[in-house]
Formats: structure tokens, sequence, C-alpha cells
């Protein structure tokens, strides 16, 4: 263990070089291993999906619920998030990707509750309703169906792929 060490640092001499190490495994460990997936609901009348690509970046505030709650604190920079319009047109609309992990929602002074940073990464070519995801027996245990009240989702990968399979369709 300590040759691999000493081994590392001969390769890594100046900070430039570390640098560059440390985007190589972030990039690894975030994008290629240990990515996570990710739904959150917003009414359209309320934050719509053009909402947010107009500011660009966002916090993600409001979650009142203890399980919503916990799955904004699991993101990770860097997941990838579907963007939902619930109640009017139920249909998930575009990609965000999670840019800042879990912080004190500073819409509330109670500390239980938190945000993360999102931002737009693309608006899908065709929506896909609620009633596709429905009829697709591939997603029959996903947790948008399973757990329909709830605001923020975790996605397996392939849920998330079949999703995207059926805007690019």
């Amino acid at each position: 263990m300590y040759k691999s060490m000493e081994f590392k640092s001969n390769i890594l001499m100046d900070q430039g070089q570390k640098l560059i190490f440390e985007n190589i495994r972030e990039y690894f460990f975030t994008k290629i291993s240990i990515m996570n997936y990710w739904l959150v609901k917003s009414e359209p009348s309320t934050y719509s999906w053009d909402d947010f690509t107009e500011l660009g970046r966002d916090h993600w505030d409001g979650v009142r619920n203890y399980q919503a709650r916990n799955n904004l604190m699991a993101m990770k920079a860097l997941d990838r998030v579907l963007f939902y319009h619930s109640v009017k047109g139920k249909e998930v609309v575009g990609i965000a990707e999670v840019v800042r992990e879990h912080y004190p929602d500073p819409t509330t002074d109670d500390k239980r509750w938190v945000v993360v940073d999102l931002e737009p990464v693309e608006k899908l070519p065709k929506p896909v309703t609620l009633e596709q995801i429905k009829a697709d027996e591939r997603l029959t245990e996903i947790a948008l169906i399973k757990q329909s009240r709830l605001s923020v989702l975790p996605l397996k990968k392939e849920e998330y792929d079949i999703i995207l399979g059926l805007a690019y369709d």
C-alpha cells in the first residue's frame, strides 16, 4: 500500500497534474460507475420546465415530506434528474443535473428541510406521458407509479433509459 501511494505521489508532481487526476477520478466514479437517477415533480402552473430553463440553475425547494427530503439528501453532484410536470400534463419533459448537493432550505427556518441545486441539461424532444409510462410493461415497478404522491423519486438506470428511449422514439 505504501509503495502504491509513493508511486502516485511521484507521478503527480505538481498541482496541475493532481487536478487532472482528480477530475478523471471524479468523472469515472460519478459518470461511469455510480451515477444515480431521480425524478422530480412540479406543477407547471407553479413552476414549469420553461421557468426552470429561463433561470438556468435553481434550487429545488419546498419539499416537506421526509421520504422526499431523504431522496434530496441522497442526491450527488452530476446525478441525472428527470423533470416531471404533475397535475396538468402529467409528463416527463426534461433532463436536469444536480450541481450542488443538499444544504438547508432557504425558504424556511426549520433546519430539517433541505434543497439541492439543479441545472437544466435538455428539453426532451417529445414529452413522455404518465399514460405511456403506465402502459410500458418494463416500468411496472417505477416509483412514479408505486409512490405516486412523492415529489422526489429515485429511478433505476434502466427506468431512466427506458423513459429517454420513449422520448427519442
